[in-house]
């Protein structure tokens, strides 16, 4: 068998209810501060909204038996970790921190729907 070599990753996606393109909105781009991205037109009838901030994409899709995903998650690098952790309290998203990630201070929050979100910084 011949290893593959991955270039990057594009997108992670993650599950919403039905309808709730709106509050995925207020908090990916309203909170987090990320860019809304245009769903391609073959793609826009399903529901779920796109969003972006540098290299990193998010994909929120519609699942009619929702079910939040309280394990897995994506894992962020940042630049600002104590200030996301800040902002996202003050804006109603507990934060809860773990240091059990050697090399690396990071905290876990979930989106408005549940999703578990894992933000990292390296250490200096």
């Amino acid at each position: 068998m011949t290893s593959q070599a991955f270039a990057s990753l594009h997108h992670v996606q993650l599950a919403m209810p039905a309808g709730a393109e709106d509050a995925a909105t207020a908090f990916y781009a309203g909170v987090l501060g990320m860019q809304p991205i245009i769903k391609p037109p073959e793609l826009a009838g399903r529901g779920g909204v796109w969003f972006r901030s540098g290299a990193v994409e998010l994909h929120l899709g519609v699942d009619a038996d929702f079910v939040a995903a309280q394990k897995a998650h994506p894992g962020i690098l940042v630049d600002d970790l104590d200030g996301l952790s800040r902002l996202l309290a003050d804006s109603g998203y507990p934060v809860t921190l773990d240091d059990a990630f050697p090399g690396f201070r990071r905290f876990y929050a979930s989106d408005p729907f549940g999703n578990r979100l894992e933000f990292l910084q390296p250490l200096q």
